[in-house]
């Protein structure tokens, strides 16, 4: 295992040195990168790490939310204004991995590493959060639906860094939670479900519902969001949502649960996240 590592101060300077070298991956906590290198999953020739990169670190609580990808997860969880407008971002950061990982790991790396169980985008999902991606040719937007396209898998392209999430202030009335179920405390999810609800009395006037592990990659569950939004939320309508959230996860099975479970979990979380919010609590 032998390879060239670069710690740029700019994003420019990450391009150039990028162009240097044919296998070249950009890095930023590396809690990832590092294993699969050491598992003999991938080979760059250089690392390009992106943690000495100001712009990248700026936390934006403004109207829109901007957060630079390379904020560590501790940060996300401990920001106190950002616990003010989005607390479920902060109590999902607060679900991964142990005090060490959060330390050093990255909104950016979470979902740039695409994984299906990736604690921090169904939260995201749920906002209608927007990813910035940059080159040395420009930037672009997208939502963050459209970002995760497969296991593993980004719409980002050779030479493209994602640089921030962008999320707009939600309305007051907003109320939103995040639930995951894993074997252990720091496992990674065998399903989570991120929940939110605009509620007029008990009718949801809008409900946005994404998921964890529940399939090639974080999903957003709309056909869940229809059976919710518009509905009064009683015994009836969390019936006809849960059983809509267990038929449209697309999860598989594996060493660490079936399939059929991880269905029964999706409903299960989707309930127990409407009723805590029903009663009140958020995030």
């Amino acid at each position: 295992m032998s390879f060239d590592y670069h710690r740029p101060k700019t994003l420019a300077e990450a391009w150039r040195l990028a162009a240097l070298e044919t296998e070249t991956r950009f890095v930023a906590g590396g809690t990832d990168v590092m294993v699969r290198i050491r598992e003999g999953k991938i080979a760059p020739r250089a690392l390009v790490s992106l943690t000495d990169i100001a712009e990248l670190t700026q936390v934006v609580v403004g109207s829109p939310i901007v957060l630079g990808a390379g904020v560590r997860v501790s940060d996300l969880e401990a920001d106190p204004a950002l616990a003010r407008v989005l607390p479920v971002l902060g109590r999902a950061a607060g679900f991964l991995g142990s005090i060490q990982i959060r330390n050093v790991a990255t909104l950016g790396g979470n979902l740039c590493n695409a994984s299906p169980c990736a604690d921090l985008a169904p939260p995201l999902l749920v906002h209608e959060a927007r990813v910035r991606i940059a080159s040395a040719t420009g930037t672009r937007e997208l939502p963050l639906s459209d970002f995760f396209v497969g296991p593993r898998a980004s719409v980002l392209e050779a030479g493209e860094i994602l640089s921030a999430v962008i999320v707009d202030a939600p309305p007051q009335n907003v109320r939103a939670t995040f639930l995951k179920h894993g074997r252990v405390r720091m496992d990674i999810a065998l399903a989570s479900v991120a929940v939110l609800l605009e509620l007029d009395g008990r009718r949801c006037t809008k409900a946005r519902v994404a998921a964890g592990s529940l399939g090639p990659c974080p999903l957003r569950l709309v056909a869940t969001e229809q059976a919710l939004s518009g509905q009064i939320l009683d015994d009836t309508t969390l019936a006809r949502a849960r059983e809509t959230a267990c038929n449209e996860v697309r999860p598989i099975s594996d060493v660490r649960a079936g399939a059929d479970y991880r269905r029964h979990l999706a409903g299960a979380l989707l309930e127990r996240g409407i009723r805590s919010l029903m009663e009140g609590a958020s995030s």
